[in-house]
Order: structure tokens, then C-alpha cells, then sequence
């Protein structure tokens, strides 16, 4: 007789150290047999390839999941100049260019500073972006190639922190839906030599750091309560909002739909707590500073 596994209502964020090879949802399915939690979801897929920071929502952080997937990023990229490949990374057909030499510091940190700020970049048909309900990598695996559309993105810096022999290693600093992979083969391009990406690391995802990250493994070896030690608080996803607390009128009358008139408070978006500065959700003052709820979380009892 198979037993049917108890599935819980943990509410939660970690922060995962992604190891090599092991894909985003993998990482996901294994957290939430480690929690034996109902509702879990990741913050920004990270290629099998790719390693470094990937948020975890648990429960009631899954709501707020989506502030931290367009908050701005950091990757520590390695690059290969002199080379193509099918894929933009290690994954794919590699062919050497005919080149005379490999491109000067001097050279390399002018092209770097070409692709600082808004520019366009067309995504790779290697990607999860979805075309008539299909991932467009399904598509470019048949050998069919769809047409996409430039998109805007912005790169705030790019770091030159090492350059030995044919590697080129960067910090950039970037928006959401930047492929790092595009930008390394784009980089090749101005250099006139090629290139593509052999590795990548993310290490900052809006406030949050690789720093405070744990791998995989501890949270398996964690037993217990000890392992629900590890989980933040769901409303640290929102911890560059500022904080409000409510009276008690206020957070009911908030619970029940209704808008609170002059907050005196600049618009924007803020967190909510009520009197007994629990966490109760996201909300959002407007031009005439009144104050209505965004995301709340759920009213359990």
C-alpha cells in the first residue's frame, strides 16, 4: 500500500546557493519534499550551467515572488573570446575563429563601456521565452528558428576583473531579462574575435546577497524545527519598501477592501503591519495619499 506524503502550510524564503548542473526546478521539487510544504516556487530561473543565488518562496512568499523577480541582478560571468558556439555557451557547437591576435585590456574595457546603459538585445532562441505555449530552446533544438523582437535592457556596470590568455572574467550589474549569454556573444562581436559564455555566477539579486546564501546540502543535514530555523520571513522579499503600521482600525478596515484616506506618506508601495506589528501584506498610497492594499497575505486562523 503506498502512503500518500503530508503536505504542510510553510511559509517562508530561502536563499540557495544553485550548485552546477542541477536545474532550477529540480532545486524547487527537492525543497519541497524537504519541507513537505503545499506551495513552493523560485525568484529567476538559473541555467543548469549557471550557478549562485536563487530564491526560494515558501507558502505566503510565493504572493510576493514577483517584486524580487524584477528587482536588478549581479552575475560574475566567464567568457571565452575567439570562439562561437551554437548555444552561446559551453552547450552548444563550438567552432574556433580565425583570428591574427586576441584583443588589449585597452580594447577590451572600450568595447565593455559600449554596452553600459539602455541598450537592445534580441533573446536567444535558446531560452525558456515561450512562443505559441512552447519554449523557443524546443524550437531551436528542431532547427527552427523564431522570429523575436529586440528588447530593452539595462546595464548599470561591467567590471573587468581578470583577463588571462583567452578568458575574460566580468561583474555586471544588470536589469531583469538580461541574458548574460547574448552579452558575452555581443561583446565577441564588437571585438571582432567572438566569444561565449563557459561560466556564470549570480551573485546579488536586488538587496539580497550570495553571502547570506545556504547550499543545498546543509539544509538536507538540518533535522527538525531546526531546519524551519533556516526559512527568512516572507516579508523579506519586500524589505526595500518602507514599513507602516496600522491601528487596529486601520488593518481591518484595510482586510476588508476599503481605501484609507491621507496617510501623508509620498506614493509608492509600503509594507503593511498591524498593531501587533504582524506582517499582513503589500500596499500602495496613491497620488492623493490614500493608502489601499496591493497583496495581502491569507487570513488563517
Amino acid at each position: 500500500m503506498q502512503f500518500k506524503r503530508l503536505k504542510f502550510d510553510v511559509d517562508g524564503l530561502l536563499l540557495i546557493d544553485k550548485p552546477l548542473r542541477l536545474t532550477s526546478n529540480q532545486l524547487v521539487s527537492k525543497i519541497k519534499i524537504l519541507f513537505s510544504a503545499k506551495k513552493v516556487g523560485h525568484t529567476g530561473t538559473l541555467d543548469p550551467m549557471a550557478t549562485g543565488l536563487l530564491p526560494i518562496c515558501l507558502g505566503e512568499a510565493t504572493k510576493f515572488s514577483s517584486y524580487l523577480l524584477n528587482a536588478d541582478k549581479t552575475y560574475e560571468a566567464l567568457i571565452r573570446l575567439g570562439y562561437k558556439s551554437s548555444t552561446g555557451d559551453m552547450e552548444g557547437e563550438i567552432i574556433k575563429q580565425n583570428i591574427d591576435r586576441m584583443p588589449s585590456i585597452v580594447e577590451i574595457k572600450k568595447v565593455l563601456q559600449q554596452f553600459i546603459g539602455t541598450i537592445e538585445q534580441l533573446p536567444p532562441m535558446y531560452s525558456a521565452l515561450k512562443y505559441q505555449g512552447k519554449p523557443l530552446y524546443l524550437y531551436a533544438r528542431e532547427g527552427i528558428d523564431i522570429p523575436r523582437s529586440k528588447r530593452k535592457i539595462n546595464i548599470y556596470t561591467i567590471e573587468l576583473l581578470d583577463y588571462e590568455g583567452d578568458q575574460l572574467r566580468l561583474r555586471i550589474e544588470c536589469s531583469k531579462g538580461t541574458y548574460i549569454r547574448t552579452l558575452a556573444e555581443d561583446i565577441g562581436a564588437q571585438l571582432n574575435v567572438g566569444a561565449y559564455l563557459i561560466g556564470l555566477r549570480r551573485t546579488n539579486i536586488g538587496n539580497f546577497s550570495i553571502k547570506s546564501a545556504l547550499n543545498i546540502e546543509k539544509i538536507e543535514k538540518t533535522k527538525g524545527e531546526e531546519r524551519s530555523q533556516l526559512l527568512l520571513l516572507p516579508e523579506e522579499l519586500l524589505n526595500k519598501y518602507e514599513k507602516i503600521i496600522l491601528s487596529f482600525n486601520e488593518e481591518n478596515a484595510i482586510k476588508d477592501g476599503k481605501i484609507i484616506e491621507q496617510k501623508r506618506k509620498i506614493p509608492g508601495l509600503y509594507r503593511l503591519y498591524g498593531v501587533n506589528n504582524d506582517f499582513i501584506g503589500l500596499g500602495e498610497i496613491d497620488e492623493t495619499e490614500n493608502l489601499k492594499a496591493k497583496r495581502l497575505k491569507s487570513l488563517k486562523n
